[in-house]
């Protein structure tokens, strides 16, 4: 799931990666041969090229500021698109401007690749590409969502799946479905993402942070009677796995990303606990009461099938080595967020 509303799969919730650079050279070689690696890439035919100075949409809030970080401290040029109203990552270049009324802000900029974070609309989507121009020919890689997937597709949702309205994410599946097919229908070298829910660094929602603030409060913890299953995708991963898609431009173009495992909600609270250094103590609550007044997900269970990501980057961060990465951030900075009214509805109907 991006940065996006409470009520929405955190694709967005949408993003947040390393690599090194390096050169090869062949010493033992006849002088008149050309080893492909001493071509410097400046001089490389256009198609052979990787990508180094990149557009990031956001660059201040959850995703988009992990992978903003991420490329930065990589040896990418980053220059991130946004409003300015927040502070910025370090080591990048910020265009400030509102994507829906961009005017000449991208005027005689030029840029190897778009990471569209904040990608959430068609108008999102059209007007930045009225922006770039006809030059940019790619790579645009979208961060879009599981909620695109109709809640009766058969399961896991795989890429080729039809897509269509889903009962409880409404306007914001439409309008990723929107984005994705604006995007497709304007550029060829188009990569779209679809995670569940994102986890990690800068995490802006009341998810694991509530079920942390329950742990260091030594508080017990609520959660539904019926048992159902959460997929989660470290930012990390995310990051990582748009840079594949920039080094190799793969055939594929459309990816479900995410841990291929699934966890129960008794085993996602267990181990946001032991991030914590705690163990839960964990109470069933009957579904007589709201599910999204005492606990952040909502009774919706799915997964998705990530075959095609893993054979392109099969290996990935464990659910407990990132959960235990984020509440040491959480617990060292303790970041401002929207910290909804759990515990009062707890106090006063559950406890």
């Amino acid at each position: 799931m991006s940065e996006i509303q409470e009520n929405e799969i955190q694709t967005c919730e949408v993003s947040e990666s390393e690599v090194s650079e390096s050169e090869v050279s062949e010493s033992e070689v006849q002088e008149t041969e050309i080893q492909e690696s001493e071509v410097p890439e400046s001089e490389a035919p256009e198609n052979e090229r990787k990508p180094r100075k990149l557009l990031i949409t956001g660059g201040t809030n959850f995703v988009s500021r992990y992978t903003a970080e991420y490329f930065a401290a990589t040896g990418y040029e980053v220059t991130v698109l946004n409003r300015g109203s927040r502070e910025q990552a370090e080591g990048v270049t910020l265009i400030q401007a509102d994507r829906t009324d961009l005017g000449g802000a991208l005027d005689g900029l030029t840029f190897d690749a778009v990471l569209d974070i904040c990608g959430y609309t068609e108008e999102h989507v059209v007007k930045l590409l009225d922006a770039l121009g006809d030059d940019f020919k790619g790579p645009y890689i979208l961060l879009s969502s599981s909620a695109v997937y109709p809640e009766g597709n058969p399961q896991p949702f795989e890429e080729n799946q039809p897509t269509g309205e889903n009962y409880l994410w409404g306007g914001y599946g439409t309008n990723k479905i929107a984005a994705e097919n604006a995007l497709r229908e304007r550029m060829e070298n188009a990569y779209i993402l679809r995670p569940p829910y994102l986890y990690g660094k800068y995490e802006s929602l009341y998810r694991e942070p509530f079920i942390f603030d329950c742990a260091r409060g030594d508080r017990k913890c609520y959660i539904p009677e019926k048992e159902m299953s959460l997929q989660f995708f470290n930012v990390r991963d995310l990051c990582r796995f748009m840079e594949l898609i920039l080094e190799t431009q793969p055939e594929n173009k459309v990816f479900n990303v995410g841990n291929p495992q699934t966890v129960t909600v008794k085993e996602w609270v267990t181990l946001c606990y032991e991030a914590a250094g705690k163990t839960p103590e964990i109470l069933r609550v009957s579904d007589s009461f709201p599910q999204r007044s005492y606990f952040p997900f909502h009774n919706y269970d799915y997964r998705l099938d990530v075959s095609k990501m893993l054979a392109l980057m099969p290996e990935l961060t464990p659910l407990d080595e990132g959960l235990k990465e984020e509440y040491e951030w959480y617990a060292e900075t303790d970041p401002p967020m929207d910290r909804k009214s759990y515990f009062e509805y707890i106090d006063n109907n559950l406890a």
